[in-house]
């Protein structure tokens, strides 16, 4: 009995699961051919949720141009959706047990989407979305439009979807949320040459400002990307969002929460709203009246709207508060004053226990100080936290301010105004770096307020869906390679799969070379106080010439770009110009301009003929921008985004074409050469030039390097070169050269190491020879003549092939010229410490991946000793030819320290040395700040003594978790300087 009893109890639950299974993923038709679903939602549904339901009728009709009715009522074939507790529909088929809710009911911003069978007696199908929220049920209806294959750029970046005849779904039963972060936006910011003119020109001409219609369209944008929050645009080139009062009812229909940022307390606009001849000086330590006054009027004016207030204070449009006491003690009690006033206001006005209103406060620049001085904030106030407005964290929660009631948020910019330069055309803040710093920060529990600063929007697309993405769920991002992984799915989703993988690796490339340096820091210009263009700290005598490989870059990312543009569907072409071509293009002319600008002026050093061959170029760049431009502006998508796009924002000095220099023309022509590693060009007339053998080639890294073939006067020169060795190779023998379009040839001059003879049998290296006088058992010496009509020019060739046992099958790295280069996440080996161990993130730094030292959460090991006994190390196996002093150069990513308590350190030794630890934390706005956020590179050294030539073993502890390491330089006494370190001297 009790046996058939349980077979029976079993066979239901295989039933149950049987069909629990079966229930999980349902075919659901919303259009095809005359039959066609509707959409029911109920009128006392709140408006963001009839917005939805129009905006999915609407993608349905631009893909199948069939026009899906929303009604209150319906039969047949629906789509259902409705919030717990507002629709009767859904509360009945709660009731029927055809649903269940218990996962969605009483959380935040949470949906469920699944297809119930008969749910009533005329409904015969229903794809019912339900919501615990009015935000989450119209999240819901526009989860089908992400379904169905539209983009949440359809409008943004004309990303026109695909048309098809039938729409049919595979929908899983999928409860969606709640949300990892629970406020989610942007900040509309530096709106002057952009979005505040398209708006007041193209798109809203009878506001002439950003207005109702302009942010309707942004919080479409908002509820696509599942988010939930506005900071609004705020430069007196704007009103104040709340001058129109339509802009708050609209973000109300919208479900939009509106805050304001730093420099805004209260929702108040200070730019635009506070009138000097009216109200006096906007300082609180002498007109504290009229100030709450002003912040009671808005306080009730919002009161009936969701809001998130900044509290505090600083002065008018990013600029320190005024007080009367120039001391930290006051400044400090002063500001706790203004927040006791403000939350006394926001009671009476809303008549809520102050604890129970969103509330955050900012601690930007100088607040920061502020609140590091003692500020007493009330528990329940969100501590927004922000970065360095360069993309790096300044400080985060320690593990007492984590478990604050109010909790914590972030404030992130990839836009910017200000010191040390401008980063406002163009997106360059690399997604990797942006996915690190807010992984961070939500492993140290900022997650009530995520805040995008991400300027008009265009052309920070990507970036900002990313940045909402992850704060709508970061479990996809566990780890730097989901970041590849998210890029990937939205190349496919916006221009197919078949183009994911280059579009990919075309932005990953683009994003590599702005995080060695920005456009718009390609001038080597400031601001605050503005400066002029000068000389760049790239080498173009050294190590390949670092002006002409970034010129060879950019144009193969360009090149890449365009390629790709052709391949994509027409249906796409215009997505593509905004989205990869423009700013790519954008990106390459800016570093054409100046790096050819760069060369213009150091051949024109030289009376190379090729000046105004390089002037032209960087000419030619400045055009291509201005003509770029010109058509994204004017000709582009029927002129809709007439007044979006400016080429120079602010009208900096970057932005302006160039000068160019010249040369003065010799009457006869003159064949001239130019070696790499040497300023002057070859002397010919010279016995014994200084400048007439290449750097030795070293077989153990397999060198290359060029010559300048150039010439001088007006006519014409043809050349030959001629090895006098078989071993040497160039990579092209002959030419002609004019004084117009061909007055300058590279040569790469390489070596066939199969056919160069080897140096002696040894065990050892010659100890502590200069690297340039090896002794002539080790080095082979020949040369290459050039010969013209009336020159010949003999260069020399030394090829360093010794055949040392101890370098057979070496796997490390070598020295090459009196360095060792290497990047850190090539280590030889590695060792976990006792709590913390290296790993690699991929996609960051100079190298393209680095080395940072989690779990975030490990001890920081100060001590010496147990450095040694408990931290993670990377080791680096090399081989020096040299002995003696070495400098170690350690480059970092210019991270800041947690908190209070941590830092950003590692230590370093070679061989059996006692570690030295080096700090790469920089302190407030200071120089070495401003060189390291321009370079995005923090380098430290040290020195150590290498006792012998031979095998030698670099060690890198960890001393801070989370510090990132870039690149490593082991210079012992060679290297010359460059931009970047040399590339990797391996084997």
């Amino acid at each position: 009995m009790f046996k058939n009893k349980c077979n029976t109890f079993f066979l239901v639950l295989i039933v149950l699961f049987a069909n629990a299974i079966k229930a999980q993923n349902s075919n659901f038709t919303i259009v095809s051919g005359k039959q066609k679903a509707s959409i029911l939602v109920e009128d006392k549904e709140p408006k963001v949720v009839h917005i939805a339901a129009k905006m999915l009728a609407d993608d349905v009709f631009s893909i199948s141009n069939q026009r899906l009715a929303v009604a209150k009522n319906s039969s047949g074939i629906v789509i259902m959706a409705g919030t717990i507790g507002q629709s009767k529909w859904i509360d009945a088929l709660v009731s029927k047990q055809k649903i269940t809710v218990t996962d969605v009911k009483d959380k935040w911003e949470t949906y469920k989407i699944q297809v119930v069978e008969n749910p009533t007696a005329t409904i015969k199908k229903a794809l019912v979305i339900v919501g615990s929220d009015r935000r989450a049920t119209a999240y819901g209806l526009l989860e089908i439009s992400r379904m169905m294959g539209v983009s949440p750029w359809e409008w943004w970046a004309d990303v026109t979807p695909d048309k098809k005849d039938d729409l049919v779904l595979n929908v899983e039963t999928k409860t969606y949320g709640s949300p990892s972060v629970k406020y989610r936006g942007i900040f509309l910011n530096d709106e002057d040459w952009g979005l505040q003119p398209w708006a007041a020109k193209t798109f809203e001409p009878e506001t002439g400002d950003i207005g109702p219609k302009t942010y309707a369209k942004v919080f479409e944008l908002l509820l696509r990307l599942r988010a939930n929050t506005i900071w609004p645009a705020m430069h007196k080139s704007t009103k104040a969002f709340y001058s129109f009062p339509k802009n708050k009812q609209v973000a109300d229909d919208y479900a939009i929460v509106v805050g304001t940022s730093h420099a805004e307390p209260m929702l108040s606009n200070i730019n635009a709203e506070w009138k000097h001849n009216t109200m006096g000086e906007y300082r609180y330590d002498t007109n504290s009246g009229v100030i709450k006054d002003f912040f009671r009027k808005r306080a009730k004016e919002t009161a009936p709207f969701e809001n998130i207030y900044t509290v505090g204070m600083r002065g008018e449009h990013d600029s320190p508060m005024i007080v009367g006491e120039d001391d930290s003690d006051s400044q400090v009690k002063l500001l706790e004053q203004v927040i006791t006033d403000q939350r006394a206001i926001l009671k009476k006005a809303t008549g809520k226990d102050a604890a129970k209103i969103p509330q955050a406060f900012i601690p930007y620049k100088e607040v920061l100080d502020y609140y590091q001085k003692g500020l007493q904030l009330p528990e329940d106030v969100q501590l927004v936290w922000t970065d360095d407005n360069y993309g790096y964290i300044r400080q985060l929660s320690n593990p007492k301010e984590q478990k604050r009631s109010g909790g914590a948020g972030i404030y992130y910019h990839t836009s910017y105004w200000g010191r040390p330069h401008d980063y406002l055309w163009l997106n360059s803040t690399n997604p990797v770096l942006m996915w690190e710093e807010m992984e961070k920060a939500y492993e140290f529990q900022s997650r009530d307020l995520w805040i995008l600063n991400c300027g008009d929007i265009k052309p920070h697309e990507y970036n900002i869906e990313l940045f909402l993405d992850m704060a709508w769920d970061m479990n996809p991002f566990a780890k730097s390679q989901s970041v590849k992984t998210h890029m990937q799915n939205w190349a496919s989703r916006e221009f197919g799969t078949q183009n994911s993988n280059s579009i990919t690796e075309l932005f990953f490339e683009y994003y590599r070379l702005a995080f060695q340096r920005r456009p718009e820091f390609m001038a080597w210009n400031q601001v605050e106080p503005e400066t002029k263009s000068k000389p760049t700290a790239l080498t173009q005598i050294h190590y390949g010439d670092e002006v002409s490989k970034r010129i060879d870059e950019y144009q193969n990312l360009m090149n890449t770009a365009e390629k790709l543009q052709k391949e994509i569907p027409a249906n796409r072409q215009n997505a593509f110009y905004e989205l990869v071509t423009y700013p790519v293009v954008g990106a390459a002319s800016l570093n054409h301009k100046w790096l050819y600008s760069y060369k213009n002026k150091f051949v024109a050093e030289q009376g190379r003929g090729s000046a105004a061959f390089f002037a032209k170029k960087s000419s030619e760049a400045f055009q291509r921008i201005q003509k770029e431009t010109n058509y994204f502006n004017n000709e582009f998508a029927n002129g809709k985004w007439k007044h979006i796009m400016s080429m120079s924002p602010r009208y900096l000095p970057v932005f302006a074409e160039t000068t160019a220099t010249t040369t003065a023309v010799e009457a006869k022509p003159e064949l001239k050469l130019a070696l790499e590693s040497y300023e002057m060009e070859v002397n010919h007339r010279t016995e014994n030039s200084y400048a007439d053998v290449l750097p030795v080639f070293n077989a153990y890294v397999k060198n290359q390097y060029y010559i300048d073939v150039f010439m001088k006067g007006e006519g014409q020169v043809s050349w030959q070169a001629k090895p006098k060795a078989d071993w040497i190779k160039i990579s092209q023998n002959q030419g002609t050269l004019d004084n117009k379009e061909n007055s300058q040839q590279r040569l790469w001059v390489s070596i066939d190491w199969t056919k160069v003879p080897k140096g002696e049998n040894q065990k050892e290296a010659p100890l502590g020879h200069d690297y340039q006088l090896i002794p002539p058992s080790y080095k082979v010496n020949s040369a290459i003549d050039f010969v013209s009509k009336d020159t010949l020019i003999t260069i020399g060739v030394s090829a360093f092939n010794p055949k040392f046992k101890e370098l057979e099958n070496y796997k490390g790295f070598v020295e090459d010229k009196g360095f060792v280069s290497i990047n850190a996440a090539n280590y030889s080996n590695k060792k976990s410490g006792k709590h913390a161990q290296w790993e690699t993130y991929e996609g960051i730094g100079y190298a393209g991946k680095v080395s940072v030292a989690l779990p975030r959460t490990a001890t920081s090991e100060m001590d010496v000793q147990a450095i040694k006994d408990n931290s993670p190390v990377m080791e680096y196996d090399f081989y020096s030819f040299n002995f003696g002093q070495a400098n170690v150069r350690v480059q970092a990513i210019p991270t800041h320290a947690f908190y209070d308590g941590k830092g950003v350190r590692c230590a370093v030794a070679i061989d059996d040395a006692e570690p030295v630890i080096l700090d790469f934390q920089t302190f407030g706005r200071s120089d070495e700040w401003l060189q390291n956020v321009l370079k995005n590179a923090a380098v430290k050294s040290t020195e150590q003594i290498i006792n012998k030539a031979g095998k030698h073993k670099l060690r890198i502890w960890m001393v801070d978790p989370g510090v990132m390491i870039d690149r490593v330089l082991i210079d012992l006494g060679g290297w010359k300087d460059s931009y970047a370190f040399p590339p990797e001297t391996k084997m």
